[in-house]
């Protein structure tokens, strides 16, 4: 009796598991690449969108009915901006022809801005779709929208001048500009030096959870850059400006946390990955405050916020020995750093040829690319938080997936 009382309990255990894990993968929708090609996967189900075509960048419209993507060509040489439709089921320019790779979507409509040429340009809408365009602004190298919806926080580059490069401007410009000076307001303007902060333009802007800070890099010259940027953070009114700590220029190496003024990074100069890649913790408004998670003789090569308390990286051991010839390839596994208890521990085991990258979390879900050391291609994997059963979600893909995750 004692026994069948058990194994029902056990059962019971199991199915209700089970279906918190299908019911929580179920609502999973993404955007991917697989031989070139743009797919959606929602749920189980995966759906081809293009064919024949060379697509990168995909991005999902903030309600999620539009992806925007780039149909581009092996070289480089070509950079055509789509828009795919998920309910006509079709895919269009938002133009006659559009020629852009920076592009983000409005995050409270069915909005696009880009930039062409140095021009900023945001779609008109027609049958309720993003078509057509309006100019906003000559001479932009770098921009966001503001978490409003309503203006946009826009980087010009730094003149070269006889003396040198001049400072770098920042503006706070309406949608509406439409190119009109009096509505470009300087917001800030970062003064630079070749000694403490050598740039000549600013990108990557991020806001904070509550849209107080907006963090960004300031990039120096094409060589100077592959080496060393500058991590900034500015608040919303463009005072104080705070210079934070030294990077590369890799997106998914600065990331605020879901819920606090905290931002993380990889800090660390040198273009290579063999040593001093650090995952660094700074608190606002006060960046001084600052610290660092990685273990001595490790590198830290990717991060992503599971809670307001633990950072997920993608680690390896560094390799200092390495001087000249082949670059090494750094195998990375999941780590999860609790920033309060500072305990850290491996959470995912991939084989001594792969590597593990590119974590995600949505929801109560993580997730990451995982791929053989000398390939292309790889697959997703999905675990229930930090502790769960990780299994294969996408199969021969050619990198991370855009998840879709609704506006709260």
């Amino acid at each position: 009796m004692f026994l069948g009382s058990r194994i029902l309990l056990l059962l019971i255990f199991l199915f209700f598991h089970i279906s918190i894990k299908v019911n929580a993968e179920a609502t999973l929708t993404a955007a991917f690449i697989r031989d070139n090609q743009l797919w959606i996967k929602k749920g189980e189900q995966e759906i081809q969108i293009t064919k024949n075509r060379y697509v990168y960048s995909p991005k999902w419209s903030y309600d999620g009915r539009f992806i925007a993507y780039i149909d581009g060509d092996e070289h480089g040489e070509k950079s055509d901006l789509f828009i795919y439709d998920t309910k006509t089921k079709e895919s269009y320019q938002p133009y006659t022809r559009v020629e852009s790779t920076d592009f983000k979507w409005s995050p409270i409509k069915n909005q696009l801005a880009y930039i062409n040429h140095g021009v900023l340009n945001v779609t008109k809408e027609k049958n309720g779709r993003p078509e057509g365009f309006v100019n906003v602004s000559l001479g932009v190298s770098g921009f966001e929208w503001f978490p409003n919806g309503k203006e946009f926080i826009v980087s010009s580059q730094a003149s070269l001048r006889p003396s040198g490069w001049g400072p770098i401007p920042l503006y706070k410009i309406p949608v509406n500009a439409n190119l009109a000076k009096d509505k470009m307001k300087l917001f800030y303007t970062i003064q630079t030096n070749e000694t403490d902060l050598f740039a000549i333009y600013a990108d990557q802007f991020k806001w904070s959870f509550d849209g107080k800070w907006v963090s960004f890099i300031a990039v120096p010259t094409a060589s100077w850059s592959m080496d060393s940027n500058t991590l900034c953070v500015l608040s919303n009114i463009g005072i104080p400006f705070q210079t934070v700590g030294k990077m590369l220029g890799y997106e998914d190496w600065m990331k605020w946390a879901p819920s606090v003024n905290q931002l993380a990074y990889i800090s660390g100069e040198g273009r290579f990955f063999v040593e001093n890649k650090n995952t660094t913790i700074a608190d606002m408004p006060t960046a001084i405050q600052q610290k660092e998670y990685t273990p001595k003789g490790y590198v830290d090569l990717d991060l992503e916020w599971f809670s307001s308390d633990k950072v997920v990286v993608a680690r390896a051991i560094e390799n200092k020995e390495w001087k000249e010839g082949p670059v090494p390839t750094m195998l990375t596994a999941l780590y999860a750093i609790n920033i309060r208890t500072e305990d850290q521990k491996q959470i995912s085991f991939p084989k001594n040829n792969e590597i593990d990258e590119d974590p995600q979390v949505i929801g109560s879900l993580l997730t990451w690319f995982r791929k053989k050391e000398k390939d292309f291609h790889g697959d997703v994997w999905v675990k229930d938080g930090l502790s769960g059963q990780e299994h294969k979600w996408l199969k021969n893909v050619e990198n991370a997936p855009i998840f879709f995750t609704p506006k709260e």
